[in-house]
């Protein structure tokens, strides 16, 4: 695919990733100065911590009764210290933590050498234990082989884990490339990752490690029947950010949706929480191999899709410099975006194609997430066929990455499995019989399709411009993004950031944040 058929204007491009590097540079200053309770949990996992007591995992038992001055060193530091006192392996330790058998306070000091080493030697283990997860899913990748894109991704949503697996599996069966597990309604205000396989849930499935476990074995046993590689997303967002991502590298999850500001406008999770967190978790995405997917495709449920569109763009390229920050190469990018315009507006279709056709050629190598009309969907079922054969028809004419698939009975009950064998069919038809139409297709350098995309390119790099001289916290707290104002000091979590202690000990963050190869 040619991506140049719009002709749009490569320096005003280049300018709006450095507006976007500027707006982001005094946040990841202060992210760089910060970490959160979340973060520290993490550590632990890492550290081999995956145990609970009463159903609370140990490494909330540990962390979250210490008060931000004793964390402010890190709880690398005071964990290793008290693993070199007592000798205990880190299971047995933090058992012991986690059920008041011993405190922190009690243990006396030791030579801060023996500490560092200790810290980065299980810190070294835990990151070799993600290395191999992503060795082992390469491996599958390439003895099973990936189908052609768009990827086509469908959702499971049952509450019990092993009914979403048999869901997951039957629709793989039926073509689906990518199948995603909704977490169960509000788990991300949840302070903690539950633990064990769960079979209850309400509006999804709680996203647990053992959860996780379950569902991946089910898709490589049906990937190898099939003889194609299944993918397998789940959310890291929410207070739990970097813990569900550290749990998800070790389970050899392929696709994490983790977004910069979604959980500040959608969930109200506080921004400075949000921002600390999700560097961290996009950390561990780099490290393990596994693509992102932001969620910029909600503004759009909330603002207006012509005359907001910017907003998705800049949303966009904020969101690009972030990854950056955390090492994630643009293959690893799976920035969002939506066929959301009314269906009532005339030319709509056009619109949609420049949207779509723009986000290709400004992210060419990203593994774009390309997400159904949600919005404007009736329950006329009839109607919404033909909309999402519509958008499925851009998806291949654009060249999209990830095709989230529209359902016909979107906005009237929780899909059934007939509802998504029709999505299913929709998109194979359409798929199939215009694989190759892009390589056919060129644009009108003065048609309705590239006028669009040069308007909203220039209206994106105004905006950028009002959120420089804004700042980006005040730019969210202003409503700037998706309509919906949230205060800098507002929201959930912000209990649970701290600033570091200039001798502050993180060998896990040390081994994520060196340059690697992977």
């Amino acid at each position: 695919m040619t991506y140049r058929k719009l002709n749009l204007d490569r320096d005003k491009i280049d300018d709006c990733r450095s507006l976007a590097q500027r707006i982001v540079s005094p946040v990841q200053k202060y992210i760089d100065r910060h970490s959160t309770t979340s973060i520290e949990r993490s550590v632990l996992r890492l550290f081999g911590v995956d145990d609970a007591h009463l159903e609370m995992p140990h490494v909330n038992l540990i962390v979250d009764r210490l008060e931000k001055d004793q964390l402010r060193r890190g709880i690398a530091w005071l964990f290793s210290k008290a693993l070199v006192h007592t000798g205990l392996d880190a299971k047995t330790l933090a058992q012991k933590l986690a059920k008041d058998e011993l405190c922190f306070a009690d243990i006396p000091d030791v030579p801060a050498e023996k500490v560092l080493k200790a810290g980065r030697e299980l810190a070294q283990k835990g990151i070799d234990a993600l290395v191999e997860a992503r060795r082992k899913r390469d491996g599958l990748r390439s003895k099973l082989g990936l189908p052609p894109t768009p990827w086509k991704y469908l959702i499971v949503a049952t509450g019990n884990i092993y009914d979403d697996a048999a869901q997951a599996v039957s629709a793989a069966e039926c073509g689906a490339d990518i199948i995603a597990v909704i977490r169960t309604t509000a788990q991300s205000l949840l302070d903690y990752v539950p633990c064990g396989i769960t079979t209850e849930g309400s509006g999804g499935t709680l996203a647990t490690q053992a959860n996780f476990k379950v569902m991946r074995d089910a898709l490589d046993h049906a990937s190898q029947r099939i003889g194609r590689y299944i993918r397998l997303v789940n959310y890291s967002s929410g207070l739990c950010m970097s813990e569900i991502a550290a749990v998800a590298a070790l389970e050899r999850l392929d696709v994490l949706l983790n977004d910069s500001m979604y959980g500040i406008l959608f969930r109200d999770i506080n921004m400075k929480r949000t921002f600390v967190d999700q560097y961290f978790s996009r950390l561990i995405c780099a490290k393990s191999g596994i693509v992102i997917n932001t969620g910029e495709d909600n503004y759009l449920t909330t603002t207006d899709a012509i005359k907001n569109a910017h907003h998705v763009f800049a949303s966009q390229f904020i969101n690009e410099c972030f990854a950056q920050n955390a090492q994630l190469p643009p293959e690893l990018m799976g920035l969002g975006h939506a066929f959301e315009i009314d269906p009532e507006v005339e030319d709509g279709f056009l619109y949609e194609l420049a949207q779509a056709q723009m986000v290709r050629e400004i992210f060419p190598r990203a593994p774009i997430k390309y997400m159904p009309p949600t919005k404007h969907m009736t329950g006329d079922i009839f109607k919404g066929n033909v909309q999402d054969a519509m958008f499925n028809f851009v998806g291949i004419i654009t060249e999209q990455s990830i095709q989230l698939l529209g359902i016909p009975t979107e906005a009237m009950h929780n899909p059934h499995l007939q509802d998504r064998f029709w999505a299913l069919r929709n998109a194979n038809y359409i798929f199939k019989n215009a694989r190759s139409i892009g390589d056919e297709i060129s644009f009108n350098p003065n048609g309705k399709i590239a006028r669009r995309a040069h308007t909203v390119l220039e209206n994106t790099h105004k905006y950028l411009v009002k959120i420089e001289q804004a700042g980006l916290m005040k730019a969210i707290s202003k409503g700037m993004f998706a309509e919906i104002e949230r205060d800098e000091n507002g929201g959930k979590g912000l209990e649970g950031v701290f600033q570091k202690d200039r001798f502050y000990f993180n060998p896990v963050l040390d081994i994520l944040k060196e340059k690697h190869s992977d």
